[in-house]
C-alpha cells in the first residue's frame, strides 16, 4: 500500500488528501505501509513527510541555549531585581565602592538562585512528561502484515496505528476498524475536554466490512479531510473507495469517525489512519498557557516599592544638600543611594511568593473543604477581595443529578405522586388486545387514541430517541454512558416505568417491556443534540412492523415552531418553569419509505461536503422532517440544588459580594432557582427584562431599573445581546449597582463577554464559577477562577485558578482562607518594608553625626544575615498569624465587606510603618551613639543587637494569636544571633559584649525604641478596638 498526498482548494481551504492504493513493489524498498508522494517531488518520502511537522509532544518554556537568558529577560523585567542588578554592578567602579561586594551579589544571587531552580525542576519535570509521552510505543500496520512497534513519536501522517483497549490515541486519527463487530467504539475524552462521559466513535462501514485488518493492505482508497483547526467538536472528511474514476464511492466523515490525540480506547482495540500529527493535533491546537494573573496585593505592593525608591533619592539627595553639596557631590550621591538601598528590599518579593506556598498548603490541607486544589498559587490574596460573583446554575449551584418529575401529555398530567398511573397505563398498552404502536398517522387520529396508547407512545419514544448505550462493567452491572445527564435521567426514568433499554450500537438498539418483549429498532439516522439547534432527533425503523419514524426532542423554544399548532404547550412549559423544572418536548412523525429514500439521498449529499457541512445538514433535516410534528408531549426534570446552596448564597450576599447567575435555562427556571437557592433575599424584588427589539424600551427598562437599585433583574441573552451591541456601557453601569443579577440562555461567549465588561467598567475584582466546558471561558476572564469537580466532567475544574468540589466550598474558600492570606501578606508586606527602613534611618543618622560621609554602618555578614538568619524566622512566622477566630468570621461574613476596602495595607499604613521606622531606626542610633562608646566596633555591635532585639519585639508586638512555630522562631533565632556574636570578633567585642555595662544600656535603648509603640497599641486597642475585636469579645 502507498500514500499519495496532494492540495487542493476548495472555498479558501486547504484539503490534505491521502490516497491508499495497492503497492507490492514498493514493499521490497520501504519497510512503512504508506509511501508519500507530492505532486513535484514523487516518491521522495523523507521530503515529502517533512511537510507536516512531528508527533513530538513539547510542552517545556525553554531549551539548554535558551534558558538562562529567558529566565534572567524575566526575571530583570521586574523593577525590583533590576534595581539591584544596578546596584550590584556599581560595586565595580571603585569610587562608588561601598563596603564588600558580596553585601550586595550574594542576596540578588540568592534571589535569582532560588527562581533559577525553581525553573529549571518545574522545566524537567515537563521534558520528563514529553519524553515519556514520545518514548510510547504503538504497534504499525505494515505491507507484510508483521505489526511493527515504533515511540509515539515516530508516527507521522499515513500511517495506520493499532490501537489497544485503555491505551492513549497517539495521534488524530479517522477510525477505520475496531474489534467490535458492530464497528462501534467507545473512547474517553476526559484529558482532551474535561467531560467523564463516554463517547461512542464508528469506523468506516467499508473498512468494518472487509475480512480481516490485512484486507486494508489491498484498498484503493483515499482520505481528504479539512485543514486542522481548533474544534474539536467537529470534522469533515471523505473517505473515497475506487480511485477517481465513475465507480468512486464516497462515505462522508464526521466528528463520529474521529479519535483525536490524548483520548483513551475504552472498548475494544482499534486501527486508525493518522491524518493530523504534532502540533497540528487539536490536543495540541487547544493546549493554551494561562495567562500570569497578578493579584492585587501585588500591584500594590509594586506601587509602594516605586514610592521606596523615590525616598531613597529623597534621603540621599537630603545628606548632600545638609553636606553644601561640597566636593564631588554627584559621586557621594550615588555612594549614598547605595547605602540606602537596603530600604526598598529585595527579599520582599521571595518572602511573598514563600507566603503564597503556605497558603496553598493549608488551603489543600483544609479537612473542611477537602478536595480543594490550588491550580494558581500566585493569587491566594485575591480570594479576600471578591466584590462580584458570577456563578453557572446547572452542576453548580444545582447537583447535576437529574430526575424525571412530570410528565404531560396534552389532556393528562402526571407528578412524582401519579407515575404509578404511568406503569399501569403502560402494561395495559402492551397487552394482547391493545393497538400496536408506530406507522403514519393522520394528525386528527391523536385525540381519538385512549390514555394507555398515548401513555406507550411518549415512553417508548423517550426509551427510543436518545444517545444512551446500556454498558456492561467488569463486575457485570449495567451502566448508562451519554454525554448528557439528561439523556440519562430520562432513560432510567423509562426504566422504573416499565420500558428497559437493553441494548444498542450504531445501527440498531432493543428495548424490553415488562412482559419480557423485546421490541427491535434499526437506527437510520441520528442527529445529536448541539447549543446552537437545542434538540435532538432520531429515524428508526420498527424490525416488527417495518414502520419508520422520526422521534424528535428539544428545548420548547425551537420546538413550538416545529409541532403542530396546538393550546397547551406554552402555558404548560411555564408552569413546569415555574416549578424549576427543565422543559423537553418531544415529537414524532411518521415516514413512508419514499419519503425517507428522498430525505436520506439528499441527506447524504449534503453530508459529502467539506465546506458548511454541518448547515447543510440542519438545512435539509429542516425542510425534509421538521414539519408539523406530532406533539406527544413535554417532560419536567428536576435538577436538584447542591447541599449547602442556600446557607452559602445567604452568606456571601451578606459578605457584600453582587452575585450573578448566568445559565443556559429558560427565564421561568432560571427565576425558580433564584427564589429557592436564596439568590433573591426575602426583601428584594425583581425585574424582569426580556426579548427587547428597539433602543427606547432598552433604554426605559434601564432608567426604571436606577429607580430600583435594591432588586434582582432577570434578563435573557437575546437582551443582554442587544445591550451589547447598543448600549453596552449603560448596561454595565447599571447592573452593576444591583446586588442580584440573573442571566438566562446565555452562550459561552456570553459569559466570558459579561465577566470581560464588569471586569473593565469597575475594576473591581470578580470571581467566576463553573463546573462545565461551556464555562471555561469564563472562568478564564475571571480574577479568581473557580472550577467545581462535576458530572459534566473536569475541563472547568482544570481551567481554573481553585478546584473545589461543591459550591458550599466557597463560602470557607473566600471568608476564612481570602481573609488570612490577604491579611497575613499585608502584614508581612509592611513588616519586610519596615525592617529595610530602620536600617536605612540607622546608616541617615550615623553618616549626618558623622559629617555625612558615605561610610557604610553594618557591613558584609552583618547585613547579609539580618534579613536571613537572624530575622527571617519571626517575620516569615507572621503568615501564621491570625487576627480573628474562624467561628466569628463564619458567622459574622459581615467583616468580609472591610478587607474589599484595601485598608490593610495602603497609603496610610505605609506611612504609619515609615514614621514607626524613622522613629525607632533615630532612637537606635542616637542612644547608641550618645551612650559615651569611643570605639566604632563597639558602636557598631550595641546599635545592632539593639536593632535585632527590637525587630523581634516588634514581631511579637504584631502577632494577634500565638502559635508553637511563632514561639520558637523568636527563641531560635535569639539563641542563633548570641552564638554568631563568637564567631564574628570584626563586628563584636565580646569583653564588651559579656559587661554589665553593655546589657544595661542594650536594654535603655531598646525599651525607648519599641516600649512606646506598645503603649500606644495598647491603648488604640483599648479605645478604638477592631470591629472583629469587639465581635471576637462577644463570642
Amino acid at each position: 500500500m502507498a500514500c499519495n498526498i496532494c492540495k487542493r482548494k476548495t472555498v479558501s481551504r486547504c484539503l490534505i488528501s491521502t490516497t491508499l492504493h495497492n503497492s507490492r513493489r514498493s514493499r521490497l524498498q520501504e519497510p512503512s505501509l504508506l509511501e508519500v508522494k507530492s505532486i513535484t517531488l514523487l516518491n521522495d518520502l523523507a521530503i515529502e513527510k517533512e511537510r507536516y511537522p512531528p508527533n513530538v509532544a513539547r510542552n517545556t518554556k525553554y531549551n539548554l541555549v535558551s534558558f538562562l537568558p529567558a529566565v534572567l529577560w524575566e526575571q530583570f523585567r521586574f523593577f525590583l531585581n533590576f534595581y539591584f542588578l544596578a546596584v550590584a554592578l556599581s560595586q565595580l567602579v571603585p569610587a562608588w565602592k561601598i563596603g564588600y561586594i558580596e553585601t550586595y551579589v550574594v542576596p540578588l544571587c540568592v534571589v535569582l538562585a532560588v527562581t533559577i531552580i525553581k525553573e529549571a525542576v518545574d522545566d524537567m519535570g515537563r521534558y520528563r512528561r514529553d519524553q515519556e509521552a514520545n518514548s510510547k510505543r504503538y504497534r504499525i500496520l505494515t505491507p507484510s502484515g508483521v505489526n511493527k512497534t515504533v515511540p509515539s513519536s515516530k508516527i507521522r501522517v499515513g500511517d495506520v496505528i493499532i490501537v489497544n483497549k485503555n491505551q492513549n490515541v497517539p495521534a488524530d486519527m479517522i477510525l477505520l476498524r475496531t474489534t467490535e463487530e458492530s464497528g462501534a467504539c467507545f473512547i474517553r475524552t476526559d484529558q482532551l475536554d474535561g467531560e467523564t462521559d463516554w463517547k461512542l466513535r464508528i469506523a468506516v462501514p467499508s473498512c468494518q466490512a472487509l475480512a480481516s485488518d490485512e484486507s486494508l493492505l489491498d484498498l484503493n482508497a483515499s482520505v481528504s479531510t479539512e485543514s486542522p483547526h481548533k474544534d474539536i467538536h467537529s470534522f469533515a472528511g471523505n473517505f473515497m473507495m475506487g480511485g477517481d474514476g465513475p465507480g468512486q464511492h464516497t462515505t462522508p466523515l464526521t466528528i463520529d469517525n474521529t479519535l483525536w490525540t490524548n483520548t483513551v480506547v475504552a472498548s475494544g482495540n482499534a486501527i486508525g489512519f493518522v491524518i493530523y500529527t504534532g502540533k497540528d493535533t487539536r490536543a495540541v491546537m487547544n493546549t493554551k498557557h494561562p495567562r500570569t494573573k497578578v493579584g492585587l496585593l501585588d500591584s500594590e505592593v509594586d506601587r509602594l516599592s516605586k514610592i521606596l525608591f523615590v525616598c531613597t533619592l529623597a534621603l540621599s539627595l537630603a545628606m548632600i544638600a545638609l553636606n553644601g553639596f561640597q566636593g564631588l557631590w554627584y559621586i557621594y550621591l550615588f555612594r549614598f543611594v547605595i547605602l540606602f538601598s537596603s530600604i526598598i528590599p529585595i527579599s520582599l518579593r521571595v518572602n511573598l511568593d514563600m507566603a503564597k506556598i503556605v497558603y496553598k498548603l493549608q488551603i489543600e490541607h483544609d479537612k473542611k473543604i477537602k478536595g480543594t486544589i490550588v491550580r494558581t498559587s500566585t493569587i491566594p490574596e485575591e480570594l479576600g477581595r471578591i466584590e462580584y460573583l458570577l456563578s453557572d446554575k446547572t452542576g453548580t449551584l444545582t447537583q447535576n443529578d437529574m430526575e424525571l418529575k412530570k410528565l404531560h401529555i396534552g389532556a393528562m398530567s402526571y407528578n412524582a405522586e401519579t407515575m404509578g398511573e404511568i406503569s399501569s397505563n403502560l402494561r395495559a398498552a402492551y397487552a394482547p388486545h391493545s393497538s400496536g404502536f408506530g406507522g403514519p398517522r393522520f394528525a386528527g387520529q391523536r385525540d381519538r387514541r385512549s390514555t394507555p396508547s398515548r401513555v406507550r407512545e411518549i415512553v417508548q419514544a423517550l426509551a427510543v430517541c436518545h444517545n444512551v448505550t446500556p454498558v456492561a462493567e467488569d463486575s457485570g452491572a449495567i451502566t448508562y454512558q451519554a454525554s448528557s445527564p439528561d439523556e440519562v435521567a430520562i432513560v432510567k426514568w423509562t426504566e422504573s416505568v416499565g420500558l428497559t433499554l437493553v441494548s444498542r450500537d450504531i445501527n440498531s438498539l432493543c428495548i424490553r417491556n415488562e412482559n419480557g418483549e423485546i421490541f427491535e429498532f434499526d437506527i437510520l439516522q441520528v442527529f445529536p443534540f448541539t447549543s446552537e439547534t437545542k434538540r435532538m432527533g432520531i429515524i428508526v425503523r420498527d424490525r416488527a412492523t417495518g414502520d419508520i419514524i422520526f422521534y424528535e426532542k428539544g428545548a420548547d423554544v425551537v420546538m413550538r415552531e416545529i409541532v403542530q399548532s396546538n393550546d397547551w404547550l406554552d402555558e404548560e412549559c411555564g408552569n413546569m418553569a415555574r416549578e424549576g423544572l427543565r422543559t423537553l418536548v418531544v415529537a414524532r412523525k411518521g415516514l413512508s419509505n419514499e419519503r425517507y429514500q428522498e430525505f436520506e439521498a439528499r441527506y447524504n449529499a449534503a453530508r459529502s461536503n467539506i465546506t458548511d457541512r454541518t448547515n447543510a445538514m440542519n438545512a435539509v433535516v429542516k425542510e425534509e422532517l421538521e414539519l408539523d410534528l406530532e406533539l406527544l408531549g413535554v417532560t419536567g426534570v428536576e435538577d436538584k440544588l447542591q447541599d449547602g446552596v442556600k446557607e452559602t448564597l445567604e452568606t456571601l450576599r451578606n459578605a457584600g459580594l453582587k452575585i450573578w447567575m448566568l445559565t443556559g435555562d429558560k427565564i421561568e427556571t432560571a427565576t425558580c432557582i433564584a427564589i429557592s437557592s436564596k439568590l433573591v433575599a426575602r426583601n428584594q424584588s425583581m425585574h424582569q427584562i426580556a426579548k427587547l427589539s428597539n433602543v427606547q424600551d432598552a433604554k426605559s427598562q434601564l432608567n426604571d431599573l436606577q429607580q430600583k437599585r435594591d432588586c434582582c433583574l432577570v434578563i435573557d441573552g437575546e437582551s443582554i445581546q442587544f445591550y451589547l451591541d447598543n448600549l453596552k456601557e449603560s448596561f454595565i453601569t447599571t447592573t452593576v449597582q444591583l446586588p442580584a443579577v440573573v442571566c438566562c440562555r446565555c452562550s459561552p461567549t456570553q459569559k466570558a463577554d459579561i465577566a470581560r465588561l464588569i471586569k473593565q467598567y469597575t475594576k473591581k475584582r470578580i470571581c467566576c464559577i463553573g463546573d462545565g466546558g461551556n464555562d471555561v471561558s469564563m472562568i478564564q476572564q475571571a480574577d479568581v477562577g473557580v472550577g467545581i469537580v462535576g458530572k459534566e466532567g473536569i475541563q472547568a475544574s482544570l481551567a481554573a485558578d481553585f478546584s473545589v468540589n461543591q459550591f458550599s466550598y466557597l463560602t470557607r474558600l473566600l471568608l476564612w482562607h481570602g481573609r488570612n492570606s490577604y491579611k497575613r501578606s499585608a502584614k508581612l508586606s509592611q513588616f519586610v518594608i519596615h525592617r529595610g527602613l530602620i536600617i536605612s534611618v540607622m546608616q541617615a543618622v550615623f553618616s549626618a553625626m558623622f559629617y555625612f560621609a558615605p561610610i557604610a554602618l553594618f557591613q558584609g555578614w552583618l547585613i547579609v544575615g539580618y534579613t536571613t538568619l537572624y530575622t527571617f524566622a519571626p517575620v516569615f512566622s507572621l503568615v501564621l498569624d491570625l487576627d480573628s477566630a474562624e467561628d466569628v468570621v463564619l458567622i459574622y461574613p459581615e467583616l468580609y465587606k472591610d478587607l474589599r476596602k484595601g485598608r490593610s495595607l495602603s497609603y496610610k499604613t505605609f506611612f504609619n510603618w515609615l514614621w514607626i521606622s524613622v522613629y525607632q531606626g533615630g532612637m537606635i542610633m542616637v542612644l547608641s551613639i550618645l551612650l559615651h562608646e569611643n570605639q566604632f566596633v563597639n558602636i557598631v555591635s550595641i546599635s545592632f543587637t539593639a536593632l535585632i532585639l527590637n525587630e523581634l519585639l516588634m514581631v511579637a508586638l504584631e502577632i494577634e494569636t500565638w502559635n508553637l512555630l511563632m514561639i520558637l522562631s523568636e527563641i531560635v533565632t535569639l539563641i542563633i544571633y548570641g552564638g554568631s556574636m563568637a564567631y564574628l570578633p570584626t563586628y563584636f567585642d565580646l569583653d564588651f559584649i559579656l559587661t554589665i555595662t553593655f546589657f544595661e544600656k542594650l536594654v535603655v535603648i531598646t525599651i525607648a525604641s519599641a516600649i512606646p509603640l506598645f503603649a500606644i497599641k495598647e491603648i488604640r486597642k483599648y479605645c478604638a478596638p477592631t470591629i472583629h475585636a469587639r465581635l471576637q469579645r462577644r463570642m
